[in-house]
């Protein structure tokens, strides 16, 4: 049964997540994306999937760290100083929900939906289509210092109290987790809820997927505004040519304020700048586990025989520019955790790509009340990667008027106008 048609803002985990549920749905698909297909944030991502991260960033102790780390040109934490409106508005809010009340209240609907989410990759790695490395093994937070211990293993109980697999290790303990990789720390948590995956593969295998079943991707292709007719939007404006659609949703990532702004929506977001690389390790060194390294704020992933190192945030006005001294916070910091890795600076093949932070850390998800058919999947900042697929499967659920799995309405994107 053809359901109609969906115009897609975005080729990200979020807008290909989405087509795959509509097109296996009996929804025609159509995806618009300014870049390549090959050239968006979910491409160079540490490709964690985190059910730990239940917190949202704007947490308590944010602010005052956030503070100290501006002081350091290599710490994981830079706003890059601008007159722009939208950053004082964006840190004004921040400041408003970083607190116990804001944590407290958002816990359950963010842990459920990256338990979905994560329950959503098995499925789809069961596929013949799809061979994305997918390892559902846990996740090491790592820590050297005992304010940091004191704050993990408090995260930890919390956690086992949602209901997480989680345990509380020594130093020796994740020692004998990795037998080729010699740790400098005080100790860590093994989040056995947390898993990873290869996301160039995953990406590359949901296009070749969606293709096979007749989605259209329209690539370069930018955004102009809309055609509407009362409260329905009829047509997509770009500059290759108008899109037409029964349903719009839209999911482009960093770049949602461009988008909603011409919808005379407010849906605050601020690009959050981060850097990947891949390394390749001595041959008689493997490394088995994900893993961050946590004072430093670095991920760290073992990926098709290399491990991907990222980290930083540094929220400003997008640009093309590599600033080497966010790349040096990350080298600098490998041999303090992971001592027998001698890592240089990456030469070349520097990725980079911007997060879509919202100010309360909570994603938009869900119908705009100004609209008849536009639906929002944006803004989930660091766990973009992880809520993927069950932001694209709320989606499906949403524009065929079905209950999704778990309480989504925390997330609704019209929760600032």
């Amino acid at each position: 049964m053809n359901k109609g048609t969906v115009i897609i803002v975005g080729a990200g985990i979020a807008g290909l997540s989405a087509a795959y549920y509509l097109i296996n749905d009996g929804w025609n698909v159509q995806i618009i994306e300014q870049n390549s297909l090959d050239n968006n944030c979910s491409y160079g991502n540490a490709g964690m999937i985190v059910p730990s991260h239940f917190t949202p960033m704007a947490s308590p102790g944010m602010i005052s760290q956030g503070i100290r780390w501006m002081f350091d040109k290599k710490s994981p934490f830079y706003v890059r100083p601008s007159l722009s409106w939208n950053l004082m508005d964006w840190g004004l809010k921040f400041m408003k929900y970083a607190n116990k009340n804001h944590v407290d209240n958002h816990v359950e609907p963010l842990r459920d939906l990256n338990v979905y989410s994560s329950k959503l990759y098995d499925r789809l790695s069961q596929e013949s289509d799809f061979d994305f490395e997918l390892e559902q093994n846990g996740i090491m937070m790592l820590y050297k210092t005992k304010a940091l211990e004191h704050e993990e293993i408090e995260l930890a109980k919390r956690a086992q109290d949602l209901g997480l697999d989680v345990e509380i290790k020594s130093a020796a303990e994740i020692q004998a987790l990795e037998s080729d990789v010699q740790f400098d720390i005080l100790g860590g948590i093994l989040y056995k809820c947390d898993g990873k995956l290869n996301p160039m593969k995953l990406m590359k295998q949901l296009i070749a997927y969606l293709k096979s079943k007749g989605a259209i991707f329209q690539e370069q292709t930018t955004v102009k505004g809309y055609n509407i007719t009362g409260k329905k939007i009829k047509e997509l404006v770009t500059d290759k040519g108008n899109f037409a659609g029964d349903e719009f949703v839209i999911a482009p990532g960093a770049f949602l304020m461009e988008l909603t702004n011409k919808l005379g929506l407010k849906l605050p977001l601020m690009p959050g700048k981060g850097y990947s690389f891949l390394y390749n390790p001595p041959s008689d060194v493997k490394l088995n586990h994900a893993a961050l390294l946590l004072e430093a704020k670095v991920a760290v992933t073992p990926m098709d025989g290399k491990i991907r190192f990222g980290g930083t945030m540094e929220l400003g006005s997008p640009n093309n520019k590599i600033y080497q001294n966010r790349v040096e916070g990350i080298v600098n910091s490998i041999p303090k955790y992971l001592k027998n890795l001698s890592v240089d600076y990456p030469k070349q093949d520097i990725w980079y790509g911007y997060r879509p932070c919202t100010p309360d850390g909570l994603p938009y998800l869900g119908r705009v009340s100004k609209y008849e058919n536009i639906a929002i999947a944006a803004g989930a900042g660091m766990m973009g990667l992880s809520l993927g697929p069950a932001m694209g499967k709320a989606i499906s659920q949403i524009l065929s008027n079905r209950k999704f799995e778990t309480d989504i309405s925390v997330f609704s994107p019209d929760r600032f106008e």
